[in-house]
């Protein structure tokens, strides 16, 4: 009996920590829902999280924006990025994963260690000379320098991820795969992709978010207002020119940009928490 209410007494302070930090995290969040409903001089004078009245007309003013365009434009131009380089990363990353875990070919070992080298290497080293690469091109101002990089399987944190997956399933499978006619294409897409569904989860939720919230890459190459995508739309409302800053309509664009990431982790919550604390199959 002693032994059971240590246990109980354990676990209610556990829970009580985790739901303390939790609160502390999510307190950013739930502030700039109260904030999004507040006037200006309401933000900046009551640090409570609940505002004195619901008032839409930050969401229904913020989303016209300060141009001649609305969110809608620029949530069109984000998901013309972010879809593109979802679709490209995952099958680029998956073919490269499948190719260093399932076969041996000349000088395997030091192009996976340059690979490797790659993911510590600073993006910011990589501007100018993709600049001026991509200028050269009379690329500029169009999303194909966002969205390139992906087809060639340039994301190493994705290639590292997927190959352990590969290495974690057996190849007693590919093996019965292949006396079963199978080829290799055919054991990728049949036998080992559907044991790859956390894996692949976690990678889409992790493009998702990094793209999304890209705001540098968009702020090197796109130059038109009517590419913008939605990271470059919220600075722009930002505008400190006139004088009043209208702070309640950023936090509800802000709110409304999150949603989407937010639904996609909530609808793919399970298959993503298995993705980054496991590293292979069960059984």
């Amino acid at each position: 009996m002693k032994k059971k209410i240590m246990k109980n007494i354990n676990k209610a302070i556990r829970y009580s920590v985790l739901v303390f930090v939790s609160l502390i995290m999510l307190y950013p969040i739930l502030w700039m829902v109260g904030a999004s409903f507040k006037t200006n001089s309401e933000i900046f004078t009551e640090i409570g999280l609940i505002p004195s009245r619901l008032d839409f007309s930050p969401y229904i003013e913020g989303w016209k924006t300060r141009t001649e365009y609305t969110f809608t434009t620029y949530f069109i131009n984000t998901f013309k990025i972010v879809i593109p380089k979802l679709v490209f990363s995952l099958v680029s990353s998956i073919v490269t994963a499948y190719g260093f875990a399932r076969f041996n070919f000349p000088f395997k070992k030091v192009l996976f260690s340059l690979m490797m080298a790659t993911l510590f290497l600073p993006q910011i080293v990589l501007r100018i000379p993709l600049y001026l690469f991509w200028r050269d091109l009379g690329m500029l101002n169009t999303y194909i320098p966002l969205i390139a990089n992906t087809v060639f399987a340039q994301e190493p944190f994705f290639v590292f991820m997927l190959i352990q997956f590969f290495r974690s399933i057996p190849t007693t499978l590919d093996e019965a795969a292949t006396i079963d006619g199978c080829n290799s294409f055919t054991i990728l897409t049949k036998v080992l992709l559907p044991s790859l569904k956390p894996a692949i989860v976690s990678c889409v939720i992790f493009q998702f978010v990094w793209s999304f919230n890209d705001y540098l890459g968009p702020l090197i190459y796109i130059t038109s207002v009517e590419k913008y995508p939605v990271s470059m739309a919220l600075k722009m409302n930002i505008d400190t020119s006139s004088g009043v800053v209208e702070w309640n309509q950023i936090m509800a664009m802000s709110i409304i940009s999150l949603l989407p990431a937010i639904l996609l982790y909530f609808s793919s919550q399970k298959y993503f928490v298995e993705g980054v604390t496991s590293s292979g199959i069960k059984g």
